[in-house]
């Protein structure tokens, strides 16, 4: 009878072990949303580690003070079900995709760093331009527009001709009025 209390029956009630893992679940939530996207697609070696303890050290918060198997299969269960239930809410209602998910952010538009986005989602010039170049952009003009997305993953759209073509006419078109502006201002002195 020993054994078999102890693989099956919890030794907390089975409430507890629903609202556990329940309240870590959206614990986490809310803590790897305000950690920022890189949590979740761009990591590195020190979020990883992280996570890593993260997950050890909310073990005992989800589990309590039950090694049974059972209790692992209703914590097990709790989450999955409630995982589901957010993803069914926020697929439904947009508002709580926003709250739950974020929003993408630009990184690079038309060849040129958004330096200010970089620092919001804490990340290094030489960290996008090594993403760029594992998605084959060696040179920032041929990038129109780099996306971090909600998941974390960079989306990479590539200048087409024209719209190289434009950027070059409004650099040629900038570099004109500087040097208009340079002239006038010699001229004056």
């Amino acid at each position: 009878m020993g054994l078999f209390q102890d693989l099956w029956i919890p030794n907390i009630p089975v409430l507890e072990k629903i609202i556990r893992p329940v309240l870590v679940y959206f614990f986490l939530l809310v803590a790897l949303r305000l950690g920022g996207k890189r949590e979740l697609g761009q990591m590195t070696g020190f979020d990883l580690v992280v996570l890593l303890m993260l997950s050890n050290a909310v073990q005992n918060a989800i589990i309590g003070d039950d090694n049974s198997v059972s209790g692992g299969l209703i914590g097990a269960a709790a989450l999955l079900i409630t995982n589901y239930a957010v993803v069914r809410l926020a697929y439904r209602y947009p508002k709580i995709e926003h709250l739950v998910e974020g929003k993408s952010t630009l990184l690079v538009n038309n060849g040129r760093i958004l330096h200010e986005n970089l620092d919001k989602e804490v990340i290094t010039e030489a960290e996008l331009r090594t993403n760029l170049r594992r998605q084959g952009f060696e040179n920032l003009v041929e990038v129109k527009a780099a996306i971090l997305e909600t998941s974390g993953s960079l989306t990479v759209e590539r200048q087409t001709a024209d719209s190289e073509n434009d950027y070059q006419r409004e650099i040629l078109d900038r570099l004109t009025r500087i040097e208009a502006a340079l002239h006038q201002r010699s001229d004056t002195h």
